[in-house]
């Protein structure tokens, strides 16, 4: 109908037809989304089948790639273990008669016995199905019962390849002639040569089987040869090896058949010989399917799924009046999410700096009085290298509840970045109790270990405090935080785990840890400038002195024959003008922060070369290095351009390195020490046992040297897990060939317990503190000349 009013004329519809075209316009709508829904699910059951399909596809093709890998590196694992036992275990048999130079029944030929002893020790302590000790005819060398020779005419066909195989007959180099042997090895470098070992996959038996063949009396290099004998071990892989395989690899119902005769819901592996290519069998079973799993589990869900797009429709308008809440209530998460930590829940810089402010404006107009504390955990980088990032997190949310614990409600704890938090401390009226007793809980708390990774790993990190009083350091917020951070880094040099409040005589308004980096540019670029034409500055031109760089050295000493001295470990110190002498740990960071850590490294290392070069030639002198510089590309030909200069014999010099350098299991840092043992030069690891240890890193790296840390040493007498720990770690020493030295031996008791244990050398305040070179004692060799090398100011113009 039509509504008529003075000027102004308003068409109105009736209410059927808008009811009508909102229906209609509803409709559509619907119809729309029900045409895309459906859609939507078509894609998503197509793409679920092909998601399926080839989820299946990979995991059929991993199961059997590590079936593959597993069998080579069980024939691997023959080679090898034959090959030492060959090279290692016979050799060590009649060790008295080969050092002697008095022929043995192992350097010419091995009577029956021997033979029997030999197969017998290789089946019992290596787990064989059988072992054989034959001649190079093939022919028994060995007491053998009618079945066990029977047995082996049956074997001895296809034996006779492996016999004949050349590389059984080459000749070899000594293992060890890259480098300096160690004590181990040369005691046995005259007894024993390495041989080749063989092993391959055959059917033996109508059974997949690991034969390996090592020759076991190799005559000594320009000797002749008497008859070759040979081991020869099997292995059967179809029994218990087979049995062993399906737990590790998960292979339901694994099998060995000898066709492909596999079930369908079954795959068949085939087995392959290793000399020819032959099939040997089939390795059959179940194989686990994830994406037929999840399909199968999927497919009622999505039919249900159908059925609740038609409810939804019902729902959809009182859903569309609910998202205007919905959509606020996210605002005020992303808000939340904005103004907080995730890791740790705490607030972040951002609402630090906006409740900092609120307490600056506060003080402005009353007399209150705050305090801002920054906070940094002292070792969280090596935790975070060490045991990895998920430690690291673990720890930082253990570390921001232990301080959380110790604050007041209305306190404000906040996670800055990394492992740095702040603490916003308000109405400190009796300042001195509040801080005190604050500060010194948690120090108290940080400085407790940390129990991480399921109880896997323990951290003892400590934590480090500066300390700013507001408004004693003024008003400006960005003032105050740097004032806080001038406090953190004395705290830090003052040996960590302390706490510093802030006052103007710390740097006079600088920050300390720039000026320290300064310092020690400054003090290596003096002693790295040439001398020569650079006259000493007049007094109205001088420059700041710093002091200088001093190397001290601690002895190391032999724990047989008299206790004497066998080299020594170079440690760095800086005599400073100002702070007196300043250790390692005081500028170390500093160095490493400000890229000064190489020119340090180097300095050092040429220093203790030209100093170890005055001692006995049986001496050796350790140098540490820190991650940074095996991470040169060019550390290796750096290291040799100063034995060159310095004219220290390679032998002579040991790089002393800490477990985090070789965490990453990098190939360049492989690289590095492969290039530096290649010349002789020594490697040892440095506080072992105290970081996540890992037994390959010996092997790998192939170390000479395992360093007991000083904390197992204190234990001894007073803990029975000391020394459990280090009888342990010398007995691991001795069976690989690696020297150990004993760190922090204080007492006599230490040192003769240290020495029953079997330690081969020992280094502590019970022989010598660290002394400057002019004071060194222990040497038989006059070390005048030498001098305490330094780097002073007179070092440059």
């Amino acid at each position: 109908m039509v509504s008529r009013g003075p000027g102004l004329h308003i068409v109105v519809p009736s209410s059927s037809n808008t009811f009508q075209k909102s229906w209609i316009a509803s409709g559509r709508i619907l119809f729309l989304i029900a045409i895309s829904g459906l859609g939507a699910i078509g894609l998503v059951v197509l793409s679920a089948l092909w998601a399926g399909a080839e989820s299946d596809a990979a995991a059929l093709d991993r199961q059997r790639q590590l079936v593959n890998a597993r069998l080579r590196e069980q024939v691997d694992q023959v080679a090898h273990v034959i090959g030492q036992f060959g090279n290692g275990y016979l050799a060590r048999v009649y060790p008295a008669s080969r050092s002697a130079g008095v022929s043995s029944s192992l350097d010419t030929v091995l009577t029956g016995a021997a033979g029997s002893a030999i197969s017998e020790t290789a089946m019992s302590a290596f787990g064989y199905d059988q072992a054989f000790v034959v001649d190079e005819k093939a022919q028994l060398s060995m007491l053998t019962d009618a079945k066990t020779e029977k047995r082996y005419r049956w074997m001895k066909p296809l034996f006779l390849p492996l016999l004949r195989d050349s590389r059984l007959t080459a000749r070899h180099s000594p293992t060890f002639s890259d480098r300096t042997p160690s004590s181990l090895e040369s005691r046995r470098a005259s007894a024993v040569r390495p041989n080749h070992a063989l092993a391959n996959l055959m059917r033996l038996e109508g059974r997949p089987t690991i034969v390996g063949i090592v020759a076991i009396n190799e005559a000594p290099d320009g000797q002749p040869q008497p008859m070759r004998q040979f081991l020869i071990v099997v292995r059967f892989l179809d029994g218990a090896a087979l049995d062993e395989l399906s737990r590790q690899q998960g292979l339901n119902g694994a099998r060995f058949a000898r066709t492909a005769d596999a079930d369908e819901n079954e795959v068949a592996f085939q087995i392959d010989a290793t000399a020819n290519g032959e099939p040997i069998g089939f390795i059959v079973w179940r194989p686990d399917l994830p994406g037929s799993r999840v399909i199968g589990r999927l497919m009622p869900a999505l039919s249900i799924a159908a059925l609740v797009i038609a409810v939804l429709f019902s729902v959809l308008l009182v859903r569309l009046r609910s998202s205007l809440g919905e959509l606020k209530r996210s605002e005020l998460h992303a808000r939340q999410l904005a103004l907080h930590d995730v890791l740790t829940d705490l607030p972040n810089r951002a609402l630090f700096a906006m409740r900092f402010e609120e307490c600056l404006t506060d003080t402005r107009h009353s007399t209150e009085r705050s305090a801002v504390a920054l906070l940094d955990l002292d070792r969280f980088k090596a935790v975070n290298d060490t045991f990895g990032h998920a430690a690291g997190d673990e720890l930082i949310r253990m570390a921001a509840e232990r301080i959380r614990s110790v604050l007041r409600p209305d306190d404000t704890l906040a996670r800055l970045g990394g492992d740095e938090f702040a603490v916003l401390l308000r109405d400190i009226k009796d300042d001195d109790l509040i801080l005190l007793s604050i500060c010194d809980a948690i120090v108290a708390e940080l400085g407790r270990p940390f129990p991480l990774l399921r109880g896997e790993a323990v951290a003892r990190v400590g934590g480090s405090i500066g300390v700013t009083i507001v408004p004693d350091a003024g008003r400006n917020a960005d003032d105050v935080m740097r004032y806080a951070d001038v406090a953190l880094y004395e705290a830090k040099m003052g040996g960590r785990g302390q706490w510093r409040v802030y006052s103007p005589s710390m740097d006079g308004g600088r920050n300390a840890r720039d000026i320290l980096k300064n310092e020690l540019r400054e003090v290596l670029a003096k002693g790295t400038a040439p001398s020569a034409g650079n006259p000493q500055p007049g007094p109205g031109g001088s420059k700041p002195d710093f002091g200088s760089l001093e190397v001290y050295y601690q002895t190391v000493h032999r724990a047989e024959g008299g206790y004497s001295a066998s080299g020594a470990e170079a440690l760095v110190r800086w005599r400073h003008s100002q702070r007196g002498l300043l250790t390692p740990a005081s500028f170390i960071p500093a160095a490493e922060e400000g890229g000064l850590i190489d020119a340090l490294g180097f300095w050092v290392l040429r220093e203790a070369c030209r100093a170890a070069c005055t001692w006995p030639a049986d001496t050796f002198v350790a140098v540490n290095v820190s991650p940074a510089q095996l991470r040169r590309p060019h550390f290796a030909e750096e290291v040799f351009a100063v034995l060159e200069e310095t004219g220290l014999p390679p032998s002579r010099l040991e790089l002393e390195l800490t477990e985090s350098s070789l965490i990453e299991d990098n190939s360049d840092v492989y690289t590095v020490l492969k290039s530096l043992r290649s010349r002789g030069i020594q490697i040892s690891l440095d506080d072992f046992g105290t970081g996540f240890s890992c037994l390959s890193h010996l092997v790998r790296f192939d170390i000479d040297r395992i360093k007991i840390d000083r904390s197992f040493v204190s234990q001894l007498g007073a803990k029975a897990n000391g020394a459990a720990i280090i009888g342990a770690i010398v007995t691991l020493s001795r069976n690989l060939g690696i020297s150990t030295t004993a760190e922090g031996v204080e007492t006599e008791y230490q040192r003769d317990f240290l020495t029953a244990l079997g330690c081969t050398d020992l280094q502590g305040y019970f022989f010598s503190k660290p002394v400057p070179l002019r004071e060194l004692v222990g040497f038989a060799k006059s070390e005048s000349g030498g001098g305490s090398r330094t780097i002073t100011s007179g070092a440059i113009a």
